[in-house]
């Protein structure tokens, strides 16, 4: 079969991801940062002072966010994200006010494809909120991992997934069309007694490795014991326990709509650059 050129690479084996989300059910789930997550969406959204009636959450795990969010929206569909992403998401054009996800989106194989049907999706002047792991998440465990296979092995073989930029998470809000895009990021530093509390807490994250270019045979033992005695010598505090770094990036755009303020045409400033600085200077 020929390969579609316009196509986004596929970086998430997003089976293997359902398979990790069943998993971390059976052991019971970390859900600290769904828990931070869903509460900061409900502030979020109470800050817009607008109560919307068709609402949709977009793959995001748990009840959290669902619970977080009763009495601020009138009706709540949970939409789903597909496995296979050439397949459309379940959301009519212009049928919602409001598309939420949490925490889901940083496992998008096709993030702009993702954005843009949200984007056909909302009504006139509907709302956009999303928030995803990115930035320097997990970037001490990247890094202790790296430098224990450069010794030991050497190579270094992904273990922990790439993250999306906060520019870039801003410039995708854009090409996909939405209106008034506003980005920030949550940092949460979170402390473990071990590099393998930190991993048993992914687990049960659903979080742990699912890129499609991952090593297939389990990492050597003497390889994981350095990882451990170099993340401890790198990013422990006095007391001797390790940080481990969440960035929980927030995305929020509009659809168009007149209502809407709009940037200034060229050329239509009243008043020049040139003047104004000189005005300030007087």
């Amino acid at each position: 079969m020929a390969s579609n050129p316009g196509a986004a690479p596929v970086l998430f084996d997003r089976a293997l991801l359902r398979m990790r989300q069943r998993r971390a059910l059976r052991l019971g789930p970390a859900t600290f940062l769904l828990d931070r997550a869903g509460e900061d969406a409900a502030e979020r959204l109470q800050a817009v002072m607008r109560k919307f009636k068709d609402a949709a959450d977009v793959g995001t795990p748990g009840m959290q966010l669902h619970n977080a969010l009763v009495g601020l929206v009138e009706r709540l569909a949970r939409i789903d994200l597909p496995d296979v992403e050439s397949e459309p998401l379940a959301l009519q054009p212009e049928s919602i006010d409001l598309a939420v996800s949490v925490l889901v989106l940083q496992f998008v194989n096709d993030l702009p494809g993702v954005l843009a049907q949200l984007r056909r999706a909302l009504k006139p002047d509907g709302l956009l909120l999303a928030a995803m792991t990115g930035g320097d998440t997990l970037t001490e465990l990247r890094q202790s991992f790296a430098a224990a296979e450069a010794e030991l092995e050497g190579g270094v073989s992904p273990h922990v997934a790439p993250f999306v930029d906060l520019r870039d998470v801003g410039a995708l809000l854009q090409r996909a069309g939405f209106a008034l895009p506003v980005t920030d990021v949550d940092r949460a530093v979170v402390r473990y007694d071990s590099a393998f509390a930190l991993m048993a807490d992914l687990r049960r994250m659903g979080a742990t490795n699912v890129l499609v270019e991952r090593r297939r045979t389990p990492t050597r033992r003497a390889t994981m014991l350095r990882m451990a005695q170099i993340y401890s010598e790198r990013f422990s505090d006095p007391d001797g326990r390790i940080r481990a770094t969440f960035d929980v990036i927030w995305l929020s755009g509009w659809a168009p709509h007149e209502s809407q303020q709009q940037p200034l045409q060229p050329g239509s400033a009243k008043t020049s650059l040139a003047d104004a600085v000189r005005g300030s200077k007087r």
